[in-house]
């Protein structure tokens, strides 16, 4: 039986949101929120942070915090300390980043199940955009496109829309071919999640900007799951004025 760890990533400096995990939503602090949905599925919930104000928060809540170097490049390096620091017995870490309040249990679920694959090493969620959305929303670079197989593996991730429809216009291409946007959650086999950490940055993830491509260029298997849900990640203070509305909404 696979044993899971969910990590969630929390860091207090941030350029556009300082002190995003400690925000009131509702009343309760943004990290709070993440950590009651992960832990509706996972017994074992970490926040791994780098600041004593969110381990203090973490703490007042009831939840568990581990301590981790300031100087980490990415959530992933930060989740694999936290793993070793927290006593390191478990057979995959789930990666939950620490802005999303209304993760779903779904999701978790989701993600957990693309271990009964012996051949997946890493985890991932896919979201089949809408085709009745336009080009210009597909074309986003902010929001990472993937292509799949017929194993449910990702192939290739991009900032730009792929695959590339030819003989269309663009604006037709959503109504074309199903296309199918990234949600950064991910999971790892603890011997995958000590290996990437070792590695250095490679050229697609340089020209991309997305780390996700160092481990394809590695040859690791990613194996996806698709997802429907659509959540509030809370990158501004805007963000989370809409979060608030959609907490409300939900009457959670």
């Amino acid at each position: 039986m696979t044993n899971f760890i969910g990590i969630i990533p929390a860091r207090y400096a941030s350029t556009r949101f300082p002190a995003k995990p400690l925000a009131l939503l509702g009343g309760k602090p943004v990290i709070q929120h993440v950590w009651e949905q992960v832990s509706k599925v996972l017994d074992n919930v970490v926040v791994a942070t780098d600041d004593d104000r969110i381990v203090a928060a973490v703490t007042a809540f009831g939840g568990k915090a581990v301590m981790t170097s300031t100087s980490h490049r990415s959530g992933t390096d930060r989740c694999y300390e936290a793993y070793v620091n927290n006593g390191g017995s478990e057979d995959v870490v789930i990666n939950i980043q620490g802005d999303e309040p209304f993760i779903a249990q779904s999701q978790l679920e989701a993600i957990m199940t693309c271990f009964d694959d012996p051949e997946t090493d890493i985890a991932t969620l896919v979201r089949p955009f809408d085709s009745s959305c336009t080009y210009s929303q597909l074309e986003n670079p902010n929001t990472a496109k993937v292509v799949i197989d017929n194993k449910m593996r990702a192939r290739y991730f991009s900032r730009s829309v792929i695959p590339f429809v030819r003989g269309a216009e663009r604006n037709q291409w959503p109504s074309l071919t199903q296309y199918f946007i990234h949600i950064g959650m991910y999971a790892y086999r603890v011997n995958v999640l000590r290996q990437i950490t070792q590695l250095p940055q490679s050229p697609l993830e340089i020209a991309e900007s997305l780390e996700q491509l160092r481990w394809i260029e590695n040859g690791y298997t990613i194996k996806t799951a698709l997802s429907s849900v659509e959540t509030i990640g809370i990158d501004t203070p805007e963000d989370l004025e809409r979060a608030e509305q959609f907490l409300k909404r939900l009457n959670r």
